[in-house]
């Protein structure tokens, strides 16, 4: 197994931070960087499928652009010049916005930048494509009717995970440095897990996000990158207020970016390999434990603590599938039956819920709110496993059918901090005995997102877990 491999001199092996350096000092050019990251596009996204659209004349023209700003000293904001993927679920002018399915017409038109998008256009970023997802980014795998599956970077024949998995591949692959992605239940932290790279499922409204999702205040937008320090810059763009979205928050205080060196000396850190009900892979046990013994050598103050409520899953799946339900009751019978069979599925069963079963589900989603506030009185941050397992073979929704048949069977660290709506972070933290990545979720209460990629830049910094590249990129 080869753990890290023999990239090439690229600017598409470059993070968007040393992408800036460059651009300031004049050793770097947009539009030379912009080149080296199509081209990459162009010889690996055949064997992943990361991207379902790829606009290189635009992503020329706009580095060009940036590069003529940069000259004169007049950049147009903190992406200036730095490509970025969006995920086909955010609306985006000018390209469709197809979320993985056959239901949706192309044609448009397609006039409006979504909140997050807008944000890094604004900020000057280069717009390269719109990434995979599942159909209407239902589930924890990214493979859909319209776009086929997408392949994990480490490898294809694995999945990325989902539903931000086409992001997650580009982005290890050096198919853009950055990626706007979302999450629901784990949507950006279930890829950044198996594809061994960096997401942020930012505290609720700190990211407006619009049109406001069917599967309501479950989904989160978030970024996605190789490292914190690029996940941080690409929040702090992203976040603040946006007249469109009724939850959203004002501008924070202070950026994440700034606050990423303030460690965790002296932090009350809780570990929890569990929650109280799941059980990890032995090899991701492991891992977990070596990743607390970095935290306790970096001065953090770490207990052994589970937050204290039982598996949620069922709760969840009420306010999901309700979600998936809403999604499709525009459809008629023809248009229903091009559908994902799985996300079908779950729309039926949540178009039979009782109002009191929603409410009940979102009892449970309340008190478990309260419980993690409790819980945050006496712990900073919660670490967990971010999943319990690695990469297992692309196109099927769960590694084995006949045991489970729903995403949610495998992410149990992931979908409970949607109904919490806490901040929650995935990086690398190690890999399995046959090389694929295993990821390390960092909780914090809601507002501490600053914390959250505080804590997982120290542990960065203390490791090489990042460092390592797939083995596509050797040739």
């Amino acid at each position: 197994m080869t753990d890290t491999a023999a990239v090439t001199e690229s600017g598409a092996d470059l993070s968007a931070t040393e992408l800036l350096a460059g651009y300031r000092s004049g050793e770097l050019s947009p539009v030379r960087v912009t080149r080296d990251v199509l081209d990459r596009i162009e010889r690996l996204n055949p064997a992943v499928n990361a991207y379902c659209l790829v606009d290189p004349d635009a992503a020329v023209a706009s580095a060009a652009a940036s590069e003529r700003r940069w000259r004169r000293g007049e950049p147009q904001g903190p992406l200036d010049g730095v490509p970025i993927s969006i995920k086909d679920i955010l609306l985006t002018t000018g390209w469709p916005t197809l979320r993985g399915s056959r239901t949706v017409d192309e044609s448009g038109p397609w006039l409006v930048d979504g909140p997050p998008v807008a944000r890094v256009r604004e900020a000057g970023a280069v717009f390269l494509g719109k990434t995979t997802t599942p159909e209407l980014a239902w589930k924890g795998v990214t493979d859909s009717p319209r776009f086929g599956v997408t392949g994990n970077p480490w490898r294809p024949a694995l999945t990325p995970g989902g539903s931000s998995g086409g992001g997650a591949a580009a982005v290890a692959l050096g198919m853009g440095p950055l990626t706007l992605g979302t999450d629901g239940g784990g949507s950006v932290r279930i890829p950044a897990a198996l594809s061994g790279i960096v997401a942020h499922k930012p505290t609720y409204g700190l990211v407006p996000h619009h049109p406001s999702s069917p599967f309501g205040t479950l989904a989160h937008v978030g970024p996605m990158a190789r490292g914190v320090a690029d996940a941080a810059l690409l929040l702090d763009v992203i976040s603040g207020f946006d007249a469109r979205d009724g939850w959203a928050l004002p501008v924070p205080a202070r950026g994440c970016a700034a606050a990423l060196r303030q460690g965790v000396r002296g932090v009350s850190v809780a570990a929890s390999a569990t929650l109280g009900y799941a059980t990890p892979h032995p090899e991701v046990a492991a891992a977990f434990e070596a990743a607390v013994a970095v935290f306790r050598s970096l001065g953090a103050v770490v207990a052994r603590e589970d937050p204290g409520f039982a598996d949620p899953v069922e709760p969840f799946h009420v306010l999901w599938f309700a979600g998936a339900a809403k999604s499709l009751e525009h459809l008629d019978d023809d248009e229903r039956s091009v559908l994902d069979p799985g996300l079908a599925e779950i729309a039926e069963r949540g178009a039979r819920y009782s109002a009191v079963e929603y409410l009940s589900a979102m009892a449970v989603r309340n008190e478990m709110g309260t419980r993690m506030g409790e819980f945050h009185q006496r712990h900073s941050l919660l670490l967990t496993p971010t999943l319990p397992i690695a990469a297992f073979p692309a196109g099927r929704e769960t590694p084995d059918p006949d045991r489970a048949r729903r995403w949610t069977s495998w992410t149990p660290f992931t979908y409970p901090f949607n109904m919490t709506q806490q901040p929650a972070a995935s990086l690398p933290c190690g890999f399995t005995s046959d090389g694929l990545p295993i990821g390390l979720q960092i909780v914090g209460p809601r507002h501490a997102d600053a914390e959250v990629l505080a804590a997982a830049y120290a542990f960065e910094r203390a490791t090489d877990w990042h460092l390592r590249r797939p083995p596509l990129l050797a040739g």
